[in-house]
């Protein structure tokens, strides 16, 4: 059955809200739970569902994005799966860049022609969730629908920032609307019983689609629409069968700094909603880096990854990404440091503190909170950052603030004694 299937997963546009991460890299490389990137999620459940041929596309800061691809996604030669990017490009019938989600599959179909396949799973590049796709398309099959979507109960706070639909007793969508603004009282759905008791009874679109591959090109070809959620789908109700899948596991749209900070640091609870332990692991890039290294430091609910050298004096409630440096009696507090693309040599470091510049890393007695550090970041030694008064929101040239997170921004240097 999956071997009838193409995935498309869709990397998104510019990313400006979850600037700066997105900064100089495209939305699906940013660097999640200190070892992954966005597109693995995608590409795992993909995977674990038995889907093996996939398509991500994109179009903005797409080099790292390609670099992880190539370095982590190796299939066997005698297979025929594949995880290759599809960057927008200028075609005698496209001039360039995607002008949205339906559009960038239109720019993209033509890829697609040399495959054979019957269905098309089209993914988001910036959700977090684990789902067994098999199940969504055997209940395509068997509900015979010409386009299934991926819907979550939501509660009536939730209903302005999604696309909300309505079924009927055989989950057929009989009507959709693209974050309704008021007036959504009709659009009620059946739920499980659990999800009532929760308040969770409007069902929200996932972004996640199954289109039957002759109806997905005859919506896409020849006409200008651009956007599943706001043309494609809201028209396609009226004269073709779309049926809705309902998920009722954990699944987040990590777009904004906030969604994205919460759900990394969410991984650190005792028994997290999404699962790094599951058997149905995220797959990502094979580094042969040495294992992490501590001394003299109290860590509590913290995910620390590999290759870490670690002096600090406590990490509370904290991921701590490859090759991380933290120096001597440094506090960090509800923090997302992403770690480095690689160490410095010793004598790099001799070098550096013979010129007082600081090493790669977080140097000694510094206290952070409440604060994403981006790869490559140099942090002197005494630097405060987020360890006073609430900030307000703004952008400087090392590092944003965003609803009072501090955002360090890549390879920035932060001299020592820095108070932020």
């Amino acid at each position: 059955m999956t071997s009838k299937v193409i995935s498309i997963v869709l990397g998104g546009g510019q990313g400006s809200r979850l600037a700066p991460l997105t900064q100089t890299r495209s939305k699906p490389a940013v660097p999640i739970a200190g070892k992954y990137r966005l597109v693995d999620i995608p590409i795992s459940n993909c995977l674990h569902s038995g889907i093996n041929r996939i398509f991500v596309l994109t179009q903005f800061n797409s080099a790292s994005l390609n670099k992880h691809i190539k370095n982590t996604y190796h299939f066997s030669t005698f297979s025929k799966a594949f995880v290759d990017i599809l960057a927008a490009e200028q075609t005698p019938t496209s001039g360039g860049w995607f002008q949205g989600t339906a559009d960038a599959v239109r720019q993209s179909l033509h890829h697609l022609a040399t495959h054979d396949f019957e269905y098309v799973l089209i993914l988001s590049g910036d959700q977090l969730y684990q789902m067994d796709f098999e199940e969504m398309i055997q209940q395509h099959i068997d509900k015979k629908a010409d386009i299934s979507i991926a819907t979550i109960p939501v509660n009536v706070s939730d209903v302005p920032g999604f696309g909300i639909l309505k079924t009927d007793s055989d989950s057929l969508i009989t009507s959709f609307v693209e974050k309704p603004k008021s007036g959504f009282e009709n659009l009620v759905s059946d739920v499980s019983d659990e999800m009532k008791a929760q308040g969770r009874i409007y069902l929200a679109s996932m972004g996640i689609y199954i289109f039957n591959k002759s109806l997905l090109y005859e919506l896409l070809e020849g006409n200008e629409y651009t956007d599943f959620g706001k043309e494609i789908i809201p028209q396609s109700i009226k004269g073709h069968k779309v049926v809705s899948y309902q998920y009722e596991g954990y699944w987040t749209d990590i777009g904004t700094i906030p969604s994205f900070f919460d759900a990394n640091l969410g991984l650190t609870d005792d028994i997290p909603q999404f699962n790094l332990f599951d058997k149905n692991h995220i797959y990502t890039r094979a580094r042969m880096l040495p294992p992490t290294k501590i001394s003299g430091t109290l860590i509590d609910r913290s995910i620390i990854a590999d290759g870490c050298i670690i002096n600090a004096s406590h990490i509370i409630h904290a991921i701590i990404g490859i090759r991380t440096r933290i120096g001597v009696a440094s506090e960090i507090e509800s923090c997302y440091v992403m770690g480095s693309d690689n160490y410095q040599t010793l004598e790099e470091i001799a070098i550096a503190k013979e010129n007082n510049q600081p090493i790669m890393g977080i140097g000694d007695r510094c206290c952070i909170k409440n604060a994403i550090i981006d790869k490559n970041t140099y942090i002197g030694d005494d630097v405060k950052i987020n360890c006073g008064e609430p900030l307000p929101d703004g952008d400087f040239p090392t590092y944003t603030v965003t609803d009072g997170i501090v955002i360090i921004k890549k390879r920035a240097i932060i001299p020592s004694g820095t108070v932020i």
